[in-house]
């Protein structure tokens, strides 16, 4: 944040600063200029002996450096607001994202999106505890956890309520888990089962198949690839309820 704020700020400041600064100059010359022909005219018109020469000539070097010095500090006030008002806005920004991350923790809840392609299982609602089956291994996400990005390996995802209550426990075959700085978790899967809707028979029954297409399939073939994902699949499965499938 304080990168973005001070980026922000030097583009505001070279903006304003480059045109005033042309003006600066631009305004210089045409005081010269001015006071040039002045002299020219003035000499023209009557003979001026050379100390009052050199004495309007400080005049003018002094009139040009008392207006350089009044257009600059002009600049660096309108520098100065500008700033503030940059600093401004992202202290108000970060007090409501620390508003919004302190009224969660306070609760002691987190947020929970839980998408598939065909339907969304969990749509902003407030749970205690997601215990998620990360590829590097489980972890479990409350309020207030560091914003991480995880892929998911098959096994089950765990939906904690409440303190105290039992988890709500959904078998996925993968996905992805994004958790966000303000207390919220958005998890995306290709398909979720609850553990009870589970059938052990048919779990059995696949995983034996997988294996069957598995042996019978060529060496290195996509055959053989979909074979192994599916015994993979099938034994996370059974995992999941207590199976030991070999």
């Amino acid at each position: 944040v304080e990168l973005v704020t001070h980026n922000m700020y030097e583009r505001r400041r070279l903006a304003c600063r480059m045109p005033m600064q042309k003006w600066m100059i631009n305004v210089r010359v045409c005081i010269y200029i001015s006071m040039l022909v002045y002299m020219y005219v003035h000499c023209s018109l009557s003979p001026v002996s050379p100390v009052s020469l050199v004495h309007r000539l400080i005049v003018i070097h002094t009139a040009v450096a008392v207006a350089q010095a009044a257009l600059h500090l002009t600049t660096q006030n309108r520098m100065m607001m500008l700033s503030r008002s940059v600093l401004s806005a992202s202290s108000r920004r970060l007090a409501v994202k620390a508003f919004m991350s302190t009224e969660a923790g306070a609760a002691g809840t987190m947020t929970l999106n839980f998408n598939l392609p065909h339907e969304s299982v969990y749509s902003g609602a407030q749970v205690k505890q997601v215990i998620v089956p990360g590829a590097e291994g489980e972890f479990g996400v409350t309020a207030d956890h560091v914003p991480l990005v995880a892929q998911l390996k098959a096994g089950v995802l765990q939906i904690i309520h409440e303190e105290g209550s039992e988890p709500e426990k959904y078998f996925v075959p993968g996905g992805f888990s994004l958790t966000h700085e303000n207390s919220t978790t958005d998890i995306s899967c290709p398909n979720a089962v609850k553990l009870d809707d589970i059938d052990s028979a048919a779990v059995t029954s696949g995983f034996e198949a997988a294996k069957a297409a598995y042996a019978s399939a060529e060496a290195g073939s996509v055959a053989q690839a979909e074979a192994q994902i599916d015994i993979d699949v099938n034994r996370a499965l059974g995992n999941a309820i207590g199976l030991s499938l070999v």
